[in-house]
């Protein structure tokens, strides 16, 4: 992404929203339908059908426990084995996930806490 392109996207965007460019859109002021999202025509049965039987595909289960997992490091003890433990099954959850989406993989040893620990180490 270029640099500072975000910031611009975002002051246009509060912009808009100070002038009340967003305030007449359709479906504004209603709930989002998030479940046809993104799913193809000839999909969405079958994914209604799972969903109800409460399967969930597998990168959702790889995200949350992703974030289970970046929940137990926060609490864990900075210099313990059982954080050494968990920042590993974080590295090995995340290039799983980026296996998955057929992503580069993704580098995760700078990564959060983890980067943090580093650098209080080399100061």
């Amino acid at each position: 992404m270029i640099p500072g392109f975000e910031k611009l996207v975002e002051e246009r965007i509060k912009k808009a929203q100070k002038e009340g460019l967003f305030d007449d859109l359709e479906g504004s002021h209603k709930p989002l339908k998030l479940d046809d999202m993104n799913v193809p025509d000839n999909l969405r049965l079958a994914h209604k059908i799972l969903k109800n039987a409460g399967f969930l595909p597998p990168e959702v289960e790889l995200k949350k426990k992703i974030t289970h997992t970046e929940q137990l490091l926060e609490i864990a003890e900075i210099d313990s084995p059982q954080s050494a433990k968990i920042q590993k099954k974080l590295n090995y959850l995340l290039t799983k996930l980026s296996t998955a989406r057929g992503d580069q993989p993704c580098s995760t040893l700078l990564s959060g806490v983890y980067q943090n620990n580093i650098i209080k180490k080399i100061s």
